[in-house]
């Protein structure tokens, strides 16, 4: 059989009467890739068209490119010390700091540009040692992750024979917390787990929004959003079908050449109905052209390569698989279009946490991972009741509905928002099964940005994501990585060490994850460090996610940001020490990582404002030195932007935008002091998922131009007083932050927000006394059930 005719026959089967494409179409693929659709609206310019994302694996640095990577960290230090001892010789000359006043404002400038510098020269290591990552990174062969997935379903089989109690248990079960997200987003978030190359995949859709709403339009987005698990599987069900029938046949019919005819033609109509789908995917955004090119018709491209592969095999007498090897291949197949996919709601039972946070939401689920219940109505309402063995037999036997957690070795959390290729999975538990990585318990690709954005701001949020990627690597250098709670996967093993349970309200709640701050997943990494676990970056792009797209929702993701760091350095500080007590120090390059990770929002953004803000000695400090500590950070960045597809230009670009969120970091930093002071967990903020504009904080829009201004006058009255390096540094910030008011804001978005926050301010609905139990009640029921009548005016 042709190749042709293998795809012509997967066509019939799949009854998608697409006209059958040829082998050639891998290269019509790759330029759909770069077509980007139609945008909702209106397309900025400044921005890309090409959709295209960087390719999986990163490219190979040249020699001369580490170098210079290893040499700026130095370089940036020796700068800021031969500026220090400039700036103290100079001072020791003269008298100038016999003013007290003066004294202070000199020693805090001074300490505010050490802080830039230390952060810059983090910046600078974890990059030099990322590089030397992406040039040694060799991929795990496709016949390795093969053997792995038949070795783990091979146990499985020994599992359902009765020789392990893990009988019937999945190896993975996805989870993915979803709160009031756009049904078609989570849409396309199931599908690239769905579609995982990992073996009995279950995928369980974490739905956190109310089980009941008022509002018609939340209703339609709940029910549309509970339906999605059974609509993928329903359209999975006639490929698993056709391709277990072609396992079934490929067994009963042992020959080379005849399994190896089978596997070629269930691949060509494999990739025959990927990229069917594909063609019908409605594409309205960038996210939905990056589904169909990367996941869909990536997919569809990698098994067209097999198809071929074997088809020409044939086609020249080469020797075919064998039979082992043709059952192996296939099963990739059957991994692909195997997935059992559910709906799991938590705020329906009283016996389960309804904390509003997304830490809360995965640890009520992992609590329940390896039980059977069944629901029960009580005083509290509908609950869960944990079912024994003999329990769960017996009610089965009943007929009553049970819900059982699956009890598996790896969990996988995916954010509704994000997306992974087909190989994340197979490929992080490959990882996770070395025998040199068993003390690994959290492996992820830190999540890259979707290209071919249509707004500025959207652009170059995504360029500082995929910085943060890079620099992500090389934490994992220096053993100082941090769970990025966006897609990773999970040891069970190590959760069940930082396991935590605590009776709230006469309910039980266990928690893994922590939700002492909105930061979740980074206090956790310190939870699983201080277990004596570690945790891994993977060196390639296997994962993406949304970047905000305009600046109302990027204040509240960013703001969310900067909330919890710095409630969580004592917690380093404590694992330091108890590190340092068992023998066993971390290094200094691990600990000045890990806390500037934690803390540089807070310093750099404070550190920044004092110099933009403080003028000691009449502007003598800020020299030319001063400016060339910052040149190997941003020539380092510019080249790295480079690296990542991006202009080097876009480094002023992100220093505007740096600007921009000013405010926006500082007001996440105090959150942080005041929960420290007050106990009071921080709001857990959503970050909105909507196809329409979010406005912005009236505060978050006038603190930029409040900065642009104030730089503005600095400059002006600094080149009155010929202080020219006052003047080109306060310049530049000045036109850094008028720019990005103007073109990442945007005049028109800017204006209307500080309109509305204006009447919002001025105008207030009028309260209206609540209707309480005691307001209806007679007076004497009141007084006797509530106390006297003064003390409940009091109260209220």
């Amino acid at each position: 059989m042709s190749i042709e005719a293998a795809k012509n026959t997967g066509t019939e089967s799949t009854g998608t009467g697409k006209t059958t494409r040829t082998a050639s179409t891998t290269r019509t693929d790759k330029e759909n890739a770069t077509t980007m659709p139609p945008p909702r609206s209106r397309r900025q310019r400044g921005t890309e068209k090409d959709a295209t994302p960087q390719p999986v694996l990163h490219a190979v640095p040249t020699a001369a490119r580490m170098a210079r990577a290893r040499i700026a960290p130095a370089l940036c230090v020796l700068l800021w010390l031969f500026y220090l001892v400039t700036v103290v010789v100079a001072l020791a000359r003269g008298d100038a700091l016999r003013d007290s006043t003066q004294l202070v404002m000199t020693i805090v400038f001074l300490v505010s540009v050490t802080l830039l510098t230390f952060s810059a020269c983090m910046y600078l290591l974890a990059r030099s040692a990322a590089l030397p990552r992406f040039a040694s990174h060799r991929r795990a062969r496709r016949i390795a992750l093969d053997e792995l997935a038949t070795r783990f379903q091979r146990d499985d089989q020994q599992n359902e024979d009765g020789q392990n109690s893990r009988s019937g248990e999945p190896r993975l079960v996805a989870m993915l917390p979803s709160r009031s997200e756009d049904p078609e987003l989570v849409r396309l978030s199931l599908w690239s787990v769905a579609l995982q190359e990992f073996p009995e995949l279950r995928v369980v859709l974490l739905l956190d929004d109310d089980p009941d709403p008022d509002a018609p339009e939340a209703r339609e987005s709940l029910e549309r959003s509970r339906m999605l698990a059974p609509e993928i599987m329903a359209q999975l069900e006639p490929m698993r079908a056709r391709i277990s029938t072609a396992m079934a046949s490929l067994r009963e019919r042992p020959g080379a050449g005849a399994a190896t005819e089978i596997v070629m033609r269930e691949h060509a109509a494999a990739a025959q109905w990927l990229r069917a789908r594909a063609e019908a995917t409605p594409l309205r955004t960038h996210v939905d052209a990056f589904f169909a090119d990367q996941v869909l018709r990536g997919l569809a491209t990698s098994l067209d390569a097999t198809a071929t592969a074997l088809h020409d095999a044939l086609e020249n007498d080469e020797t075919p698989l064998s039979q082992a090897r043709a059952e192996q291949v296939l099963q990739r197949l059957v991994n692909i279009f195997t997935a059992e996919l559910s709906v799991f709601e938590r705020k329906r039972y009283a016996s389960l946490s309804h904390a509003p946070n997304k830490a809360m939401n995965l640890n009520s689920y992992l609590g329940l991972l390896g039980g059977t219940y069944r629901e029960q109505r009580d005083h509290r309402g509908l609950t869960l009741v944990r079912l024994d063995e003999a329990g769960a037999a017996s009610a089965a036997a009943e007929g009553q509905t049970l819900i059982h957690a699956p009890d598996p070795e790896f969990v996988l959390t995916l954010d509704a928002d994000s997306m992974l290729l087909p190989e994340y999975c197979l490929r992080l538990v490959h990882v996770l099964d070395q025998p040199e990585n068993t003390r690994i318990a959290v492996a992820q690709t830190p999540y890259s940005a979707y290209r071919g954005s249509p707004t500025r701001l959207e652009r170059l949020a995504g360029a500082t994501t995929d910085l943060q990627h890079i620099v992500h690597q090389g934490l994992t250098a220096y053993d100082a990585t941090y769970w990025v709670g966006a897609n990773a996967v999970l040891r069970r093993r190590a959760l069940e060490d930082i396991r935590q349970e605590v009776d709230e309200d006469g309910v039980r709640v266990v928690r893994f994850i922590s939700d002492r701050t909105v930061i979740e997943d980074t206090e956790s990494s310190i939870d699983i460090v201080a277990h004596g676990w570690s945790l891994l970056n993977y060196p390639e792009r296997l994962s993406y996610s949304a970047t905000p797209p305009d600046f109302g929702t990027l204040v509240i993701q960013r703001r969310r940001w900067a909330d919890g760091g710095l409630l969580i350095l004592p917690r380093l500080h404590e694992l330091v020490v108890a590190r340092r007590r068992q023998g066993e120090p971390l290094r200094m390059a691990q600990r000045m990582l890990r806390a500037n990770y934690l803390g540089s929002i807070t310093w750099v953004t404070l550190g920044l404002l004092a110099v933009l803000t403080l003028n000691p000695l009449g502007g003598q400090l800020v020299t030319a030195q001063l400016l060339l500590i910052a040149a190997p950070y941003f020539i380092e960045m510019a080249s790295d932007l480079r690296y990542l597809g991006y202009r080097r230009r876009d480094v002023f670009g992100i220093y505007g935008l740096n600007l921009l969120l000013l405010p926006v970091n500082l007001a996440g930093s105090i959150a942080s002091v005041a929960q420290a002071l007050t106990g009071r967990k921080a709001r857990f903020m959503r970050t909105p998922k909507v196809n329409t504009r979010t406005p912005a904080p009236a505060l978050s829009v006038l603190a930029p131009i409040v900065i642009a201004v104030g730089a503005g006058a600095i400059a002006v009255r600094a080149g009155f007083s010929s202080d020219w390096g006052t003047t080109v540094f306060a310049g530049f910030t000045a036109l850094a932050a008028l720019w990005g008011v103007g073109r990442l804001i945007g005049v028109g978005h800017a204006i209307s927000d500080l309109w509305f926050g204006w009447m919002n301010w001025i105008w207030v609905d009028a309260r209206r006394a609540p209707v309480t139990a005691a307001s209806t009640a007679p007076v004497w029921s009141v007084v006797v059930d509530d106390g006297p009548l003064e003390t409940i005016g009091a109260l209220r």
